[in-house]
């Protein structure tokens, strides 16, 4: 049974920062050195001096990077820059934004989680994790005794129950917003009412949740419960480093958007249409759409158009050709991938990697790839001649994220890409 606990969230203070959106940051795993330096100027009380605080060329075990920011974070509660709200709440909170011209906004709210393995309760997984960054999560855990950024979690909820039962607890006050880097506008409202709160508690009682984004941060906070555990300094199970703290959002949310991912790949020097059909023929029934950045899209319109995982397209850089290839038979993609899943096997980005990448083309190169989510991202790359063969992939959709992580299996790496992310800064949550 999922246990969600509201808390006293640790926030900024408007009247001592100014505006959130300067003291806000993307999660670590998403920021470069270029926007590092911009959050860093953006405010002295920027959240990323605690997210991913810069290194220092005499850093040292025990004066680094990590206690630096335990000391900031030390340093503003003392001061009134952070300070942990009155009384335990659930945080309502949407992300409006634009996506080709088009406007969604994803509601959701941040609440603590009770934790538990992957594999033993009704949390579910979808991705790799892998252990850099999870030992890096855990030295910032150990230092600041803090929970930064949430992760992000899924549940299944057709009716909007349980976001209706927490709206019903905010009462038409005035939202705290935030915008950032990106545009996207943030909004939160603290809310403090028992009933509101119970409902959600009881509704959310016998969810599921799959992980959206965060897998790291979660199974950090695994590793940073068990040490604790293991030390004897749990205090129980009321312990704060027993849970996690988690955006949810419902599966069947209009604002939910999970964006593809397309491959750039380089290894492939020369590769013409004629070739890459002649190596497809064999599986795929293939066909020419055309040249340049018109037939790029129109090929892109109809892969989402039609929405099969089956269909992939392919844009070789040497002549400036696209085309659409349809899998014919499941046959050879059954033996290449016997210890997965059938839906794992049907996946269009398992179909490119596994088929197509690894098998058909394994003669004519050795694919490096690069990702993005856009067409637009695709053409500068390909005007640039930054890749070889442009490989656009349908977008995953919920439904597989569940059906592969509710089997207890991990997707393709790069298979989902949740847009927009969550926003550091916005609630902290303490743990010790």
């Amino acid at each position: 049974m999922l246990e969600i606990r509201p808390f006293r969230g640790v926030r900024y203070d408007m009247a001592l920062v100014g505006a959130l959106s300067d003291v806000v940051a993307p999660p670590y795993d998403v920021i470069d050195s270029a926007l590092q330096n911009q959050l860093y100027a953006a405010s002295p009380y920027n959240v990323i001096r605690l997210e991913l605080n810069k290194p220092e060329p005499d850093d040292a075990p025990g004066a680094d990077r990590y206690t630096r920011a335990a000391r900031f974070l030390k340093e503003w509660r003392r001061e009134g820059i952070l300070r942990e709200d009155n009384q335990p709440a659930l945080y309502l909170h949407d992300q409006t934004f634009t996506v080709d011209g088009k406007s969604f906004t994803r509601t959701g709210f941040l609440a603590r989680v009770r934790l538990e393995p992957f594999g033993q309760g009704k949390i579910y997984p979808h991705e790799q994790t892998l252990s850099g960054p999870k030992a890096d999560r855990l030295s910032l855990y150990n230092a600041t005794g803090f929970n930064l950024s949430p992760v992000f979690g899924l549940y299944p909820d057709p009716n909007a129950e349980v976001i209706r039962a927490i709206e019903a607890g905010v009462r038409d006050r005035t939202p705290l917003e935030a915008t950032d880097h990106l545009g996207v506008v943030h909004r939160l409202w603290p809310v403090i009412d028992g009933t509101a709160q119970t409902a959600v508690s009881g509704l959310m009682a016998d969810k599921s949740i799959f992980i959206a984004d965060g897998h790291h941060r979660y199974e950090t906070g695994l590793k940073y419960r068990d040490d604790l555990a293991a030390k004897g300094e749990l205090t129980g199970d009321d312990d704060s480093a027993n849970f996690v703290m988690m955006q949810l959002v419902g599966m069947s949310d209009p604002g939910l958007l999970i964006l593809p991912t397309h491959r750039l790949a380089k290894g492939f020097p020369g590769l013409t249409a004629e070739t890459l059909a002649a190596a497809l023929a064999s599986e795929f029934d293939v066909t020419i759409v055309g040249q340049g950045d018109a037939a790029c899209r129109a090929a892109w319109e109809e892969i989402e158009m039609g929405g099969d995982q089956d269909v992939l397209g392919f844009g070789t850089v040497a002549d400036d050709t696209y085309l659409l290839a349809r899998l014919r038979s499941d046959l050879l993609m059954d033996k290449l991938a016997t210890d997965h899943g059938a839906e794992w096997r049907a996946l269009g980005v398992s179909i490119l990697h596994v088929l197509v990448l690894d098998h058909l083309l394994k003669n004519l190169g050795n694919a490096e790839c690069r990702y993005v989510h856009l067409i637009d991202e695709v053409l500068t790359a390909t005007a640039a001649k930054a890749c070889d063969l442009a490989c656009l992939v349908p977008a995953a959709g919920m439904e597989h994220v569940e059906a592969i992580a509710s089997n207890l299996e991990k997707m393709p790496p790069k298979s989902t890409y949740f847009y927009p992310k969550l926003l550091t800064g916005v609630v902290l949550n303490p743990l010790r």
